[in-house]
């Protein structure tokens, strides 16, 4: 199905309409707020599974903020005398925005979701009718030039990025806008690509109805509109990520074999990046007979760049075939034309020798330095979004740790964490633990064992003494030698502060 039988989107050239629009819908507390307040938890969750018949339910009244759901977000025709006491109904027609319907009703074009900002900003969402919620599900997304609305890597990744003021930000693949938007927050120039045009005109509309600053908007894939000479401070991609066979949808397949997409997504990113800017996306790659996964993607990370890749999610290929299989609704049509496609997958697979598709995040930061360092971890346990701030303060440790020598760091103060408590492991009634571990409450809320002297020495850690004076106090305390004790504990001081349960007090 081509882009031609999508539905007319909006104009994207009537700035003052949008405007207009976004007024109104901020006077009827159409927000993400107020659709929790209207809605209910229960219904405003079905919403995000694309199920519409509680929130259906909970709009069978006739207030403003009622009618605009019905309108916007379950796609219900509205009578044409209602929406024009709520908005600028003749303007909202002539642009596109809405459709007469019948006599004497107006219908929506698009989808336009709230969508709650970090700092608390009331931003819309526009994608193609059907698509706003719950990603495809199946939802008109047989037709390849679909634009998605927010889904759950959408808001994944948006949480991991790095936040800090930056002069340009490039956001590649942008499909409706939500990661250009973000950026917009604290970028001086915004660039979004997409090889979908329909992507970038809806990523305009996004921008505009949510009252940001307008993007530049560039068709392509990858990294080709780009000039040869445009460097970035922040690079972000939630790519069509998708290992299947062939590319029958742009907004999740990625046209090339296997994870090339995606190991080309990452190898090019590292001469766009200017010095110490980021580059963060999400990607799936392939877990192959005979292959460490570890290594596979490290030889992915261009030269010159740190990385910290985390794996969230394995799936076998069965799973992750019916996954996508599901994504599309292919079940729901033919049987004998869904098992072919089945078929097709696992062969596919088969042809590659893959055993499983894992999935996670993958975070560049281009480097000076002659030593990149390359982390490589498996973390599928629950998390606190959003975690840019972590992210960059995983990398300002290795900074810190990559200059300084054991000795340098036996000199140097440090503190414990904020929300680290510690947990003693061992059979009920025995005078010591098997082990200690200390875990996080935020963050990447991580775990790691300890042993005595580690939990010890991070017990103390308050930035007032440094990392030798107080193994030297331990090591009087139990009776060890100092210099021996000093000698074996950087390398364990090295992971606290590598993972975040110690933070230099400098």
């Amino acid at each position: 199905m081509s882009d031609a039988t999508l539905s007319p989107l909006p104009s994207a050239d009537r700035p003052d309409v949008a405007a207009r629009l976004r007024e109104a819908l901020l006077a009827a507390s159409f927000t993400a707020d107020g659709l929790l307040d209207l809605l209910g938890a229960p219904a405003y969750a079905a919403l995000a599974r694309s199920e519409t018949v509680p929130a259906l339910r909970a709009t069978r009244g006739d207030t403003p903020l009622e009618a605009l759901v019905r309108l916007f977000l379950l796609q219900q025709p509205v009578p044409h005398a209602r929406v024009a006491e709520l908005l600028p109904v003749h303007a909202c027609v002539e642009s596109g925005w809405l459709a007469l319907v019948g006599a004497d009703e107006v219908a929506a074009t698009v989808d336009v979701r709230p969508y709650g900002g970090p700092d608390g900003e009331d931003w819309f969402i526009v994608s193609d009718l059907g698509c706003a919620v719950g990603g495809a599900g199946g939802i008109g997304s047989r037709n390849e030039g679909v634009v998605l609305g927010v889904g759950g890597a959408s808001t994944t990744l948006a949480g991991i990025t790095v936040r800090t003021p930056v002069s340009s930000a490039l956001d590649l693949g942008t499909g409706s806008g939500i990661q250009a938007l973000h950026a917009a927050q604290h970028a001086t120039r915004v660039t979004a690509t997409d090889l979908n045009p329909r992507a970038l005109h809806v990523t305009a509309l996004t921008l505009a109805l949510s009252g940001a600053p307008a993007a530049e908007l560039r068709e392509g894939s990858l990294f080709e509109p780009l000039r040869d000479d445009e460097r970035y401070d922040l690079i972000v991609s939630n790519p069509p990520f998708v290992i299947s066979p062939g590319a029958r949808l742009t907004y999740r397949d990625g046209g090339m074999g296997g994870d090339d997409l995606c190991r080309s997504l990452v190898q090019g990113a590292g001469e766009r990046l200017n010095e110490g800017g980021f580059a963060q996306f999400l990607a799936n790659w392939q877990h192959v007979e005979g292959e460490d996964w570890q290594d596979r993607l490290r030889s992915w990370v261009p030269r010159g760049c740190d990385a910290w890749i985390v794996q969230r999610e394995v799936q076998d290929i069965t799973q992750y075939a019916e996954l996508w299989l599901r994504d599309a609704g292919d079940h729901r049509g033919d049987r004998a034309e869904y098992q072919a496609r089945y078929d097709a997958w696992l062969d596919e697979f088969e042809a590659r020798k893959v055993k499983a598709v894992g999935f996670g995040w993958i975070t560049l930061r281009r480097t000076a330095s002659a030593e990149p360092v390359i982390t490589v971890e498996e973390w599928p346990h629950p998390v606190e979004q959003p975690l840019g701030d972590t992210v960059r303060a995983h990398f300002e440790r290795l900074d810190y740790l990559r200059a300084r020598d054991d000795a340098a760091l036996l000199a140097a103060h440090f503190r414990l964490a904020g929300e680290i408590v510690q947990e003693q492991v061992g059979m009920p009634g025995a005078e010591d633990p098997e082990h200690v571990v200390l875990r996080q409450h935020r963050g990447m809320r991580r775990a790691t064992a300890v042993d005595t002297v580690g939990a010890g020495f991070a017990g103390v850690c308050d930035g007032s003494l440094s990392a030798g004076r107080i193994l030297d106090a331990i090591a009087q305390l139990v009776g060890d030698d100092p210099v021996m004790l000093r000698d074996r504990t950087p390398a364990q001081i090295r992971l606290l502060v590598e993972q975040g349960f110690l933070e230099p007090a400098e």
